[in-house]
Parts: structure tokens; sequence; C-alpha cells
């Protein structure tokens, strides 16, 4: 019973980074209708760049939060409008896909020309403890990043439910005619949108760094299962990106453990797939063309 309880409670914090990864990604697309292909090249760069904070500055992994969330921030807000916003009136949306990957080759390549191919180890400053949970053991980072997804969907939220600002941006996702009808400035809520979401990302960047080696292809590993939880979860879902991280991350640990690691990822497209063909619009997501923020 105790080893199952141990590979459940891998799963969660499994999850729990998931979650924390894909929770800008579903913002981005539940408001701008655009799958943004380089959310795992901003992963990287925020990586890169908490690295960066944490051997120079020699301040705690953490820390380096104040400078890379906005700093993802920004990157976000300008990603949004030199290279989105021009395409937004295209006919084709396969062109806004297209913009994204391009970003995403082109800072791949980039941090190839700035750091090679070595991998760069943030210092993990005591968060690979392990932490003793009644009958399971978890590393100490690993809850602070379970946590910090959690609080991150609540605050989200509240913040698109309980606020001016937050209200304008779920009404442009819903209508976007219509919120400008109202007097809401739609592109200035596209940036905003695209930078909340960057940020999300820099925020999982500062809180991945001391467990993971960063590397110009880290953005990779981990982009592929965040694609696979926002659409599990239903596309433009925040609690629903939150729920699919959870199941994928309980798959994922428990094919490991009772089928074999070399069979975890067909059980996990497997399921993923079942999923899908049982209720196509995902777990939290809606039959209805709209960004279900809720």
């Amino acid at each position: 019973m105790e080893t199952f309880l141990q590979v459940v409670a891998n799963g969660l914090m499994l999850g729990g980074l998931f979650a924390i990864i894909s929770i800008g990604l579903t913002l981005i697309f539940g408001i701008i209708k655009v799958v943004n292909f380089a959310h795992g090249e901003f992963l990287m760069a925020g990586m890169f760049l908490t690295y960066l904070i944490t051997t120079k500055l020699g301040l705690h992994p953490y820390a380096s939060v104040v400078v890379v969330a906005p700093a993802l921030f920004v990157l976000g807000a300008l990603t949004q409008r030199l290279l989105i916003q021009p395409l937004l009136s295209a006919r084709d949306d396969h062109v806004q896909i297209f913009a994204t990957v391009g970003l995403s080759t082109a800072m791949i390549n980039l941090a190839l020309l700035l750091y090679g191919a070595d991998i760069a180890n943030t210092p993990t400053s005591g968060l690979r403890t392990p932490v003793d949970i009644g009958p399971v053991r978890v590393l100490e980072g690993q809850i602070y990043i379970f946590l910090c997804a959690a609080l991150l969907v609540v605050g989200l939220e509240l913040f698109l439910h309980r606020t001016q600002t937050g209200r304008a941006i779920r009404a442009v996702a819903q209508n976007r005619a219509a919120a400008q009808l109202m007097g809401i400035n739609a592109n200035w809520i596209y940036v905003l949108s695209f930078g909340i979401g960057a940020a999300c990302v820099g925020l999982a960047s500062s809180l991945i760094a001391p467990l993971y080696p960063t590397s110009s292809t880290i953005g990779t590993y981990f982009v592929l299962t965040a694609f696979v939880v926002v659409v599990l979860g239903g596309l433009g879902s925040i609690p629903g990106a939150f729920v699919g991280a959870m199941l994928i991350g309980l798959i994922d640990a428990l094919a490991g453990f009772y089928i074999g690691s070399d069979l975890r990822e067909a059980v996990v497209f497997g399921v993923f797939l079942i999923i899908l063909i049982l209720r196509p619009s995902g777990l939290f997501g809606t039959r209805v063309k709209l960004s279900h923020i809720s």
C-alpha cells in the first residue's frame, strides 16, 4: 500500500509540474485563439535567465522570479504585438501557427549560438531535499511547484472573474466585436493576455530550473505534454488544464511503475486518445466556440 501511495504522490507532483507549464499556454489560446508553438522556448529562455541570475548574483533560484516573470511578460507582449497581431486578420489561421513555429526555431538557434549545446545546472539551494509526508517522500521543490500551480489557477480565476480587467479579457475572449462595441480595446487585451500567459511561464521557469538541467531543447521536452494537458482539459479552460495535468501525471507515474517506463508514454497517449474519442471537447471544454475561461 505504501508503494502505491508513493507512486500516486509522484504522479501528483509530476502533474503539478505539467500544470504550471500548461496554464500560460491555455490562457493564451483561450483568449487569442492562437496556439503558441514557441511556448517551450519561452520556458527555456526563463530557465536560462534563472540560471544566470542565480549563478552570477548568488541569489536563491526563487528570488529570480521578480526578474524572470516581468521579462517573460515583456517578451510575450512584444511577440503578440509585433508577430501575432499583424497576422490576426489573415484569412488562413495556419499563418499564425507557422509564425510561432518560426519563433520557436529562431529561439532554439539563438540559445545554441549564445550558450552552445552545453547543459546549465542551476544551483538546487536545498530544493532537492526529500520531505516525508506521512508514508510518502517527495522533493521540497516538487511541493512548491504543486502549491504554486494550484495557487496560480485560483489567482487567475479570481483575476478573470473579480476584476474589471479580467472581465474585459473574458468579454474579448467570448465575442471580440461585441466587446469592442462596449469600448474595450481588444488589441490591448490581446497584448496583455499574451504577456500574462508568458509571465506564467516565467514563474514556472524559476520553479523548475533548480530541479531540471537547462539546455536549448529543454522546452521541447516539456511542451508536447503541455499540449496534451491543454487539449485534454479543454482548450482555454484554466481549471481544466490543472485537472488534465493531474490526470496525465498520475497515468504517467502509474504506468511507468506497474507497466514499464518504456511504455508509459504509449499508455498516456492511449488514454488521451480514448478520452478525446469519448469527449472531443476535452474534460472541461464546450462545443460552443468560446474560450470557456470559467
